[in-house]
């Protein structure tokens, strides 16, 4: 039973955090979302840049000779070579941006989750959400602590 109990001490210490903590987690998963979506962005700008590219390649006689830059190291190939190693990178990319936009959405509802867990409101949010919730909130807010939510900026 002393282990029961013990375990139970700490198990309530872990699920209450105090509100900085709870800000601060979340301020952090809003980051590494932001973080991916920015990731995200400039690699579409590397798709665009590649398929810009690619379609100019295309229309160019394959034997003809052109530039690329490899470790730092400007490298002469025929546009038959290039082109190839250019397609395959873009594909790659695409890849990347298809697994970051995944993570963006797991990362979504991790967010929605914490939110919901910790009853938290954003800035400008609490408005909308006051009119929509109006007598419901404010019973809730008043009966026990559970209710107390968090505001974030």
């Amino acid at each position: 039973m002393a282990a029961n109990s013990a375990s139970s001490k700490s198990g309530g210490k872990q699920s209450s955090p105090s509100a900085e903590q709870v800000v601060a987690t979340f301020q952090r998963m809003r980051q590494e979302q932001r973080s991916m979506a920015s990731k995200s962005a400039e690699f579409e700008m590397e798709i665009n840049e590649h398929s810009l590219v690619i379609d100019t390649l295309k229309e160019v006689d394959p034997s003809r000779k052109c530039y690329r830059l490899v470790g730092g190291v400007l490298v002469e190939r025929t546009v038959k070579e290039v082109l190839p190693a250019l397609e395959n990178n873009k594909e790659q990319i695409t890849k990347i941006v298809e697994s970051l936009n995944t993570q963006m959405q797991v990362k979504g509802r991790e967010l929605t989750e914490y939110r919901e867990r910790y009853n938290i409101r954003l800035v400008g949010e609490d408005d909308k959400q006051s009119k929509t919730d109006a007598s419901p909130a404010k019973e809730s807010e008043g009966g026990s602590k559970g209710g107390a939510g968090v505001l974030v900026s």
